[in-house]
């Protein structure tokens, strides 16, 4: 990924979004030639010259200031994971260059972390890393997503729902809602490339998945980014059929670039009947695996 390149179709696909209603400014006269706002219309709103726009919007953020940046966000009416993800843009844009070429360190979680993701036996939670890897997960995670871990398995890749979801055509029939859960793996992707531009494991599955997924072309091709903290989630799995599941993300702030991530189901519901019943299972398979000759 050219940084360069990441910067500048930010920059336009957020203006080319806004129309000058949008932002309070009048419609002019005659037609316009561009989708949405004009450069040195934004330049207008952000208080910032009309050459220095066109600066920064060809991808040169090396030097901008804060101030800047808080006001280019608030003239494209970023919202707070996008302004985010102009900063990092801007951060990464500012790294020496001895930092851009530090190879990234594996995850590694914590022996206190993993006793806690195995005492909870009756919620699925695992640990997930930048590149959308669960590094890892207890049994209840494991058995509810099933077909995640069986695909990894048989591609001898790490458990990822981006690959899965892409790549294996049973993700479709796994995520009944595919085309959302999609748009927020790559999002979230988006948004951590962002953050991590010299990361070359993430480097190296976006550019697998931009070979292998048209589907993802297309949603890259957006550049949204979201910030992954909590919302509803539905799972089939082969089992117990669909579940509509809370899922809940915690950052873990001793651990940067990992997040805890765990789901529940409102107590008498139809998908806190079936977590108990794979819980059952999870355990009876668990058992299974460790009798003395298996």
């Amino acid at each position: 990924m050219d940084q360069r390149d990441e910067v500048r179709d930010f920059l336009a696909s957020r203006r080319a979004r806004l129309s000058p209603a949008d932002v309070g400014l009048p419609p002019g006269s005659g037609r316009r030639r561009v989708a949405g706002l004009r450069r040195d219309e934004v330049a207008i709103l952000a208080g910032v010259s009309s050459e220095y726009y066109a600066r920064l919007e060809r991808g040169n953020l090396a030097g901008v200031s804060d101030s800047v940046l808080d006001a280019l966000a608030g003239a494209l009416r970023l919202d707070e994971a996008e302004h985010l993800h102009l900063r990092n843009l801007a951060q990464a844009a500012n790294q020496p260059a001895r930092r851009r070429r530090s190879p990234a360190r594996a995850a590694s979680v914590r022996p206190s972390l993993l006793r806690v993701l195995d005492g909870m036996s009756t919620t699925p939670a695992y640990v997930r890393d930048t590149r959308m890897d669960m590094v890892a997960s207890n049994a209840l995670a494991r058995e509810l997503h099933a077909p995640v871990f069986e695909f990894a398995r048989l591609t001898g890749t790490p458990p990822n729902t981006a690959r899965f979801a892409f790549l294996d055509p049973g993700g479709r029939a796994f995520y009944p809602d595919w085309e959302q859960v999609t748009r927020d793996c790559v999002a979230a992707l988006h948004a951590a490339a962002g953050q991590n531009p010299y990361d070359k494991p993430l480097v190296g599955l976006i550019g697998e998945l931009s070979t292998r997924s048209e589907a993802f072309r297309v949603l890259w091709g957006t550049h949204d980014v979201r910030l992954h903290r909590t919302g509803v989630k539905r799972l089939r799995h082969p089992d117990v059929g669909v579940l509509t599941l809370d899922y809940d993300v915690m950052e873990l702030t001793q651990d940067p670039g990992l997040v805890f991530i765990a789901y529940s189901a409102a107590p008498a519901t139809p998908a806190a009947d079936a977590l108990s019943l794979l819980a059952t299972l999870a355990a009876t398979r668990t058992e299974a695996l460790t009798e003395p000759g298996t």
